[in-house]
């Protein structure tokens, strides 16, 4: 049984959870959140795990004092610090872990978006915990996605998740500064994100974090849109994550805004140009309309038009008729290539073989539904 019935969960863990004293990681508050990690595994819920940190976990070993730090000097910090924070989580498990670094640009780009989808699919499905964080080390100011709380959103976003869960320092969202405002209460639930909601935020108060509240409410605001439930936990807290187990009510929660499923088909459908077609004979037809497939290169007949890896395509029955849409993990040429092969034959012959499929299940939507 999926932990609170997610399937797939982000979670979002920030500098000051890792490196609390900014002088190297420390697994003073990572303890509960592995156990946290390792329970959902193990009740059928995939973990994606996004980190921050590397910075804060490399600042001892550069002898720089002064504030703010030159971008050299954070990007020398986050070399050092990258591998000490991933040695930190892979002691923590007993499975394997995997780094994925990211900048706004791979984030960007079609075919790199894809490669990133395509990668976390194959490691979740081998029960490897996937580590994101923002590639410090070579992202300039313009490369950026800025904070970890709206790339752990982007990445939920890729990932397809149920939800996305954001550690923080207090307990969720209150209706003002908990530190200075005795009176605050607590925020259980968002139906909404409003201007209201935006002006309960305040900054960052941790030298080493570059989010604060505000960050986490924009980060809410992206992951609800796309039907992604979003809750802001106090990731210095043990019981936090025990509540969290026990299915009962922790934290602010950000209500998605519409279904998961039904936000990604109406972005396949309406949100992308198609720049081609590919054909496909029967068998394909029947896989994806009654069995919910993935289309392989093995269905394929042919293809219309000139598109690449990334594109939006349409899905041609025999007589022409256009049964679906989504994204193609190959160009028009490569397809032509392949067409008719079996998955196995691609790498020989097209000389690599960055998918399996030609478009994915949750890459497509059928036009009839």
């Amino acid at each position: 049984m999926a932990v609170r019935g997610w399937k797939r969960i982000v979670l979002k863990v920030g500098s000051a959870l890792i490196a609390p004293s900014a002088d190297g990681c420390s697994t003073r508050y990572l303890l509960s959140i592995a156990r946290f990690i390792a329970e959902c595994r193990a009740a059928g819920t995939e973990v994606v795990l996004v980190s921050s940190g590397s910075v804060a976990a490399g600042r001892n070993a550069i002898s720089y004092k002064q504030l703010p730090l030159p971008i050299n000097i954070k990007q020398a910090m986050a070399a050092v610090g990258q591998s000490r924070m991933m040695a930190c989580w892979a002691q923590l498990f007993d499975f394997d872990c995997a780094q994925i670094l990211l900048t706004h640009e791979d984030l960007k780009d079609r075919r790199r978006y894809l490669n990133i989808d395509n990668t976390l699919r194959t490691l979740l499905a081998n029960q490897v915990l996937p580590i994101v964080n923002e590639n410090d080390t070579v992202a300039t100011a313009e490369l950026k996605v800025g904070d970890n709380d709206n790339l752990a959103a982007m990445v939920a976003i890729v990932a397809d998740a149920d939800a996305l869960l954001i550690c923080s320092d207090i307990d969720g969202l209150y209706t003002a500064n908990p530190r200075t405002e005795p009176g605050a209460q607590l925020i259980p639930k968002v139906a909404k994100i409003t201007a209201d909601i935006y002006g309960m935020a305040g900054g960052s108060h941790h030298a080493i974090g570059t989010g604060g509240m505000a960050t986490k409410i924009q980060a809410a605001d992206k992951a609800t849109a796309a039907g992604i439930d979003t809750l802001i936990i106090n990731g210095q807290k043990a019981a936090t994550f025990d509540e969290l187990l026990a299915d009962r009510s922790v934290g602010t929660l950000f209500q998605r805004q519409q279904e998961r499923l039904s936000a990604k088909k109406h972005w396949l459908r309406h949100n992308l140009k198609p720049r081609g077609a590919i054909l496909i004979d029967a068998g394909a037809e029947h896989a994806l309309q009654l069995r919910g497939a993935s289309l392989l290169p093995s269905g394929i007949t042919g293809t219309e038009g000139s598109f690449e890896k990334g594109d939006a395509v349409l899905l041609k029955k025999l007589n022409g008729d256009t049964l679906a849409q989504g994204i193609s993990q190959y160009s028009a040429q490569e397809l032509g290539k392949i067409a008719g092969a079996k998955s196995q034959q691609i790498a020989s012959l097209l000389g690599y073989c960055p998918s399996e499929v030609a478009v994915h299940r949750d890459d497509l939507v059928l036009l009839a539904d």
